[in-house]
């Protein structure tokens, strides 16, 4: 039985857990991207910066995956949001409506207890391809 799903691995985007999950998957003329956190691809390591910074950095980890894959950030129809605070969901918002053209996605967002690295923000997407 063959399967119809293939991963994307881009190097402008933070290395998956090696044997743990993939930055995304197309599957079905869709792309499923894995959970993106403010993780610089070069160092490995968080960016500095407030929830502002950091929801860029995540978008822009998501926009490297996505394009890696052959869409982009235009095409995404949904998108999750997982914060460690809602006190950050305005100031994520400010930058979050930014991004995505006039025809946002739909979208879930969610107070967690804890994010990978303790980071603030966390977000993942599925597109179109």
């Amino acid at each position: 039985m063959s399967s119809n799903k293939v991963a994307v691995l881009t190097d402008k985007a933070p290395k998956p857990l090696p044997g743990i999950y993939s930055q995304a998957i197309k599957a079905n003329g869709m792309v499923f991207v894995s959970g993106a956190v403010p993780m610089d691809a070069e160092t490995g390591k968080l960016i500095d910066g407030d929830i502002q910074a950091h929801t860029h950095q995540c978008i822009k980890n998501l926009t490297a995956i996505l394009e890696a894959a052959g869409s982009s950030i235009d095409k995404v129809v949904k998108v999750n949001v997982f914060l460690s605070s809602m006190d950050d969901f305005a100031k994520m918002n400010e930058v979050y409506t930014t991004y995505w053209g006039d025809v946002k996605p739909c979208r879930t967002c969610v107070a967690v207890k804890t994010l990978p690295l303790n980071t603030d923000v966390e977000i993942e997407c599925t597109a179109l391809l």
